[in-house]
C-alpha cells in the first residue's frame, strides 16, 4: 500500500500527520509530505483515515 499527497492542494492543516505520523509529516515548507516508501501494514488504517479526513481530499491511498 502506498500513499501520496498533491502538495499543491494542501494547506497545512496538520491533520494527517496527527492522525498517521507513521506515514505523514510536515516538511520545512509547512506543507505535508508521505516520508516512507510503502505504507506499514499495522497503520494502514489510520492512513486511510488521514486521507479520508483531509478537507481538500489531496491524499490517495492505495
Amino acid at each position: 500500500m502506498k500513499a501520496y499527497i498533491d502538495r499543491d492542494g494542501c494547506i497545512g492543516c496538520n491533520l494527517c500527520a496527527d492522525i498517521c505520523p507513521e506515514v505523514f509529516r510536515m516538511a520545512d515548507d509547512g506543507l505535508a509530505e508521505v516520508y516512507v516508501d510503502e505504507v506499514p501494514e499495522d497503520v494502514e488504517d489510520e492512513a486511510m483515515e488521514a486521507a479520508d479526513s483531509c478537507p481538500t481530499e489531496v491524499i490517495t491511498v492505495e
